[in-house]
């Protein structure tokens, strides 16, 4: 496996992480406060097409790196 391979993977698996963690706060109704905004939940699931396309995209790229 070559750096570049390796660096994609890695990649791939915080975008994974980052999608879960949407996940989660989706099925918890977990409120997030940044200051006194508080972040609606439209964006976790912004946060999760985006997280698991660049993860499954990032995966994609690191197969065909060789």
């Amino acid at each position: 496996m070559t750096s570049q391979q390796m660096g994609l993977r890695i990649a791939s698996l915080i975008f994974a992480l980052v999608a879960i963690f949407h996940v989660i706060r989706l099925f918890r109704h977990t409120a997030v406060t940044v200051g006194s905004h508080v972040i609606p939940m439209g964006l976790s699931w912004a946060g999760l097409i985006v997280g698991g396309l660049l993860c499954l995209w990032m995966w994609r790229l690191s197969s065909a790196a060789r």
